[in-house]
């Protein structure tokens, strides 16, 4: 299997080059159960961050991040914009989108209660990748019908469209790979 080195806040990962289309592959990387990972990458960002309120992220590989990245900040409570309506969820509010990783189109939804906690609240809207921004579009919808007010975007690594973006604080980037080889000083 190909891979993809990349090195965050000190720690070297070998991400494996998986294909999702059929003229494009990701280096995938998956924060789920990386634990130095997700520690390290939190008192990074929160170094960076703004004074912020609440913290919001889609789900799921972003859980881990804003757990620990809310502990950094000392923040009670976070939020986190399922993928599916739940049963418990009243009066739900719902943004479509279309990510890179999927094939067909997602909601993302936050019930009343959440809705409710980001009303007047200064938010970070924070992910483990961004690349086309769709996601992050998706929750900047949320959280403007909620009332809240953004004031950071974070991520651990940026990839795709999103490299170039300077409204979004990240630690790395990834490349898209398009129908090559990756450079040879990766394996």
């Amino acid at each position: 299997m190909k891979t993809y080195t990349v090195q965050i806040a000190g720690f070297t990962r070998h991400l494996p080059i998986v294909q999702i289309e059929e003229n494009l592959s990701i280096a995938s990387f998956d924060l789920l159960g990386d634990v130095e990972l997700v520690e390290v990458a939190a008192q990074k960002l929160a170094e960076k961050l703004p004074h912020v309120d609440v913290l919001i992220t889609a789900e799921a590989k972003g859980i881990p991040l804003v757990y620990e990245l809310s502990k950094k900040l000392q923040l009670p409570r976070y939020v986190v914009a399922r993928k599916q309506i739940k049963s418990y969820m009243n009066q739900p509010m719902i943004h479509e989108v279309n990510s890179m990783t999927t094939s067909t189109p997602q909601i993302l939804a936050i019930g009343y209660e959440d809705a409710a906690f980001l009303n007047y609240k200064r938010v970070a809207i924070v992910d483990d990748v961004i690349s086309s921004g769709s996601s992050l579009e998706a929750l900047e919808a949320l959280v403007q019908k909620a009332g809240g007010e953004i004031v950071a975007k974070a991520c651990i690594l940026v990839e795709g469209d999103s490299i170039g973006r300077c409204d979004v604080i990240h630690l790395d980037k990834l490349p898209l790979f398009t129908n090559h080889i990756p450079n040879p000083s990766h394996t």
